[in-house]
């Protein structure tokens, strides 16, 4: 999903020493019920999941709503939420059924039902928002409801569909609140997560109360939450030093993080290895100053991710060279493969077989408020500027006009990050560069696309690793997106609240229930 885009406990906890199973923290009489406040910098872009495609809507997502799968904290095969079971019934993966938990009640105390689920996920198809994520259930063919039984059939071998109703796309709405042919535009929200919407601000906050009729796959948090957005990383960080927020992630300022101390005895400091990436994306279309391939090439050839990530992000992130990031089946080098070192030399041979006359002229786009994106896009601009072939105005939009424009192609490059949707190769391919990608650089390639679906076959995931290590080959030779780093995720917290480890691990989903007072 887009990152605005969004883990293990960096501060070693002396558990082991006492005997972890000896003793229990648990929160005092005074601190039950007592509000958490959260803050971050990702935007929410729509409460309504059929709207929204990113890291800031999606956690909100993970907690007032239930999907009929979720992953557990660093789980990377989906288990049920509110599906009591759910399986394939036939070898070609190609008809997948779920049963639904018993007893799901939506905020109004309407049962939920089967016929909601049908509605909610065919409701995301028909309003297909470009800012939606109507994109992931490409596979699908089509839905039926009888009983409590839901089935899923599937117009292709598809392993990764559980994979993707575990995700925010698959959040089930009450059919009675939701219009079924367009988003629901109020400020609130009604579904059976372990929280409920109690007040909705944009862009200022969001007040979550505990959810005393859920029932699924997380246990319950005896605390309220009070998600607080910030317009950049700076605000967020005067917000946690001042102690206007008890919790602070995504995204501090590198030189904060860069920073932090485990052995800071005031805050407790979670850092964990994630799947969030950033790249830039280049518009492939003809007509585009970066429509040649040859142009998006000598680009690669340029970009120094070592000095993005030394300098601009104080070595908080690691540079990337391939679409799939560390940690995820199918990583590879690709992009060091092909542009081992930076080569202005062979970038200006490929533009002058272009024939574009230099220096190239485009502008580089990105979300304003968003880390370290500003400065992020000024280094970009020195380094492609910096031999006299490229000529790069650099321009910031707020989130969700910057969304809109890229999907209306509109743009010649942008940075954007992205979070894993799930915790396979899969989110970073067909959402990336298959043919009407979300990304939307207008980039099509029929071997991409037959690679994205062979991939998808598999039961056994790792078997789709050659499939996209061929992938991320082809990505690389026609470069409509340079990968540039791989970030880890920061979590920093009051000493007095605990499970901030336990937030977010790279699964997609952002777990306020697991923050307690200590």
């Amino acid at each position: 999903m887009r990152s605005v885009r969004m883990r293990i406990l960096a501060l070693v906890l002396v558990l082991v020493a006492v005997g972890a199973a000896a003793w229990q923290l648990v929160p005092s009489e005074e601190d039950h019920g007592r509000t958490i406040t959260v803050g971050t910098t990702d935007a929410v872009t729509s409460l309504d999941p059929a709207g929204a495609y990113d890291a800031g809507s999606w956690a909100l997502f993970s907690n007032l709503f239930q999907s009929l799968l979720t992953f557990e904290p660093g789980g990377t095969s989906p288990v049920p939420d509110a599906a009591e079971s759910c399986e394939f019934t036939d070898s070609g993966l190609r008809t997948y059924r779920c049963e639904l938990r018993s007893g799901l009640t939506f905020p109004s105390g309407r049962e939920m039902t089967a016929d909601d689920v049908k509605f909610s996920i065919e409701r995301v198809l028909r309003i297909n928002s470009d800012v939606g994520p109507a994109p992931l259930f490409d596979t699908l063919d089509g839905v039926s409801a009888r009983g409590e039984t839901v089935t899923f059939r599937l117009s292709a071998a598809d392993a990764t569909f559980p994979y993707r109703l575990a995700t925010g796309a698959g959040a089930i709405v009450d059919a009675t609140k939701y219009p079924a042919n367009a988003l629901r535009t109020d400020p609130g929200a009604d579904g059976s997560g372990p929280y409920l919407l109690s007040s909705y601000t944009r862009d200022t906050s969001a007040a979550l109360t505990p959810n005393g009729d859920y029932r699924g796959a997380v246990e319950r948090s005896s605390s309220p939450v009070e998600l607080r957005y910030y317009t950049d990383s700076a605000a967020l960080d005067r917000a946690y030093r001042e102690r206007e927020v008890q919790v602070a992630t995504r995204q501090l300022p590198p030189d904060t993080v860069a920073g932090l101390s485990a052995s800071d005895p005031d805050q407790r400091v979670s850092e964990a290895d994630s799947s969030e990436t950033r790249n830039l994306y280049l518009n492939t279309r003809k007509g585009s100053p970066l429509g040649d391939e040859r142009v998006r090439q000598a680009l690669a050839w340029l970009i120094d991710r070592d000095k993005l990530a030394a300098d601009v992000y104080k070595g908080t992130v690691d540079p990337l060279y391939s679409l799939i990031p560390a940690g995820i089946t199918g990583h590879t080098t690709s992009f060091f493969d092909q542009y081992p070192t930076q080569d202005p030399g062979r970038a200006r041979d490929l533009l002058t077989d272009a024939g574009v006359s230099l220096p190239l002229a485009f502008t580089l786009s990105y979300g304003q408020g968003r880390g370290a994106a500003a400065e992020e896009a000024a280094e970009l601009k020195r380094q492609l500027e910096a031999d006299g072939l490229f000529r790069v105005t650099v321009k910031g939009y707020e989130w969700t006009e910057f969304q809109e424009l890229w999907a209306a192609g509109k743009l010649d490059a942008y940075a954007v990050g992205w979070v894993a949707d799930y915790p396979d190769p899969d989110t970073f391919g067909a959402p990336l560069v298959g043919t009407g990608s979300t990304m939307n650089t207008g980039y099509s390639d029929k071997t991409v696309d037959r690679l994205i679906k062979e991939g998808q076959r598999y039961a056994d995931r790792g078997r789709a690793a050659d499939d996209f290590s061929d992938l991320q080959d082809l990505v690389a030779r026609d470069a409509p997106v340079i990968p540039l780093w791989q970030r880890k995720e920061y979590v920093v917290a009051d000493e007095a609240v605990g499970g901030g480890q336990d937030l977010t691990d790279g699964t997609g989903v952002f777990r306020l229930w697991r923050l307690d007072w200590i």
